[in-house]
């Protein structure tokens, strides 16, 4: 291995490390707070003013979402479920992988069912940003799988892709939740092709995708009566808070989905109820809302059979499967490099 491909730190430290237990951390804190302050400063400074939606999920914001995928309007969790539920078996075992990486692998819930279905699997790589989640969901992996390997990547997959480790045989990776809806065109572009490095002859990509659907099905989704979403939404401006020094009073912003019907989107917005002014201390900024300004958190991009042919097409991969729940809401589909 190069040294430039070193890892930046290796958890467990070698005294104390598990030969069935590794965790690359290509993302550290003083990092990651820095591409947080670059985001945020070109993002709202720009017009019109936009944050990404990686800066939802700290510990409040995961546990929000986790409050999201119960609610009875939030349909993609359930309908991806129940696909894995009922095809996930025979998808293991017709591709019988060596290994399976999974992209944004959070707590590593939804690969165990798939895990227990081909027991040969003999290294699982989870990718996801947050060290200490990992750290704990690997550790539950290698207790509940006596013969499995875990080698965790933390990182942003944006960026850090390339650190995955050398294959070892055959190989899954694995993309769920729809989450590839969250970037636009390019950046769906340019992530489909660091996949596509990752894949030899016989390996498979396994993504999740969201459906174009109707309308109101869609809103409701991404405001639900409860108003869950809505706080999830106004807790990136805790993050802000918290990591800038920013005195943003989330109590002053009201949560706004809209749905995008021409660019198969739904957009959430948080809108200034009043004019006021935000200081952002670490970043020596300033800004002025007027009532009515807005702040652009999240697109989350649906999708058609057509538009994800094209979509892997671009990147070099071919559809080889399209399995859908029984009422055409969600799809898992399989590609392989073309």
């Amino acid at each position: 291995m190069r040294a430039g491909n070193l890892p930046a730190y290796v958890w467990p430290p070698t005294a104390e490390r598990s030969p069935r237990l590794r965790i690359d951390v290509r993302l550290r804190d003083a990092e990651r707070r820095a591409a947080l302050a670059r985001d945020v400063r070109r993002g709202l400074t720009a017009t019109p003013r936009t944050l990404p939606p990686k800066y939802f999920y700290d510990a409040a914001g995961s546990e929000l979402f986790e409050q999201i995928t119960r609610l009875p309007e939030y349909y993609p969790t359930r309908a991806e479920r129940s696909i894995l539920d009922v095809r996930g078996a025979s998808l293991m075992n017709l591709l019988r992988p060596d290994e399976v990486v999974e992209i944004g692998a959070g707590t590593c819930t939804k690969i165990r069912p798939l895990l227990r279905a081909v027991p040969g699997v003999g290294r699982f790589v989870p990718v996801d940003v947050d060290q200490q989640t990992m750290i704990q969901a690997g550790e539950a992996l290698v207790r509940a799988f006596p013969d499995l390997r875990v080698h965790g990547l933390v990182g942003d997959f944006e960026r850090h892709l390339r650190y995955v480790p050398a294959p070892e045989g055959r190989r899954i990776v694995a993309f769920f939740g729809s989450t590839i809806g969250n970037l636009d065109a390019r950046a769906r572009r340019r992530f489909l092709r660091d996949v596509r490095a990752l894949l030899a002859a016989g390996d498979s990509l396994v993504l999740g995708v969201d459906l174009m659907k109707d309308p109101g099905m869609l809103h409701a989704a991404y405001d639900d009566a409860k108003g869950i979403t809505a706080a999830f939404n106004r807790n990136v401006l805790r993050v802000l808070n918290r990591e800038l020094a920013a005195d943003f009073d989330p109590r002053a912003f009201r949560h706004v989905a809209r749905v995008n019907e021409r660019e198969q989107r739904v957009e959430m917005h948080l809108v200034a109820e009043r004019a006021h002014r935000v200081r952002v201390h670490a970043l020596g900024l300033t800004l002025r809302f007027d009532a009515g300004d807005g702040i652009w958190t999240e697109s989350s991009y649906k999708f058609t059979r057509d538009g994800v042919v094209a979509m892997l097409a671009a990147a070099g991969l071919r559809l080889d499967r399209w399995l859908t729940d029984r009422d055409d809401l969600f799809a898992l589909v399989t590609a392989t490099p073309a």
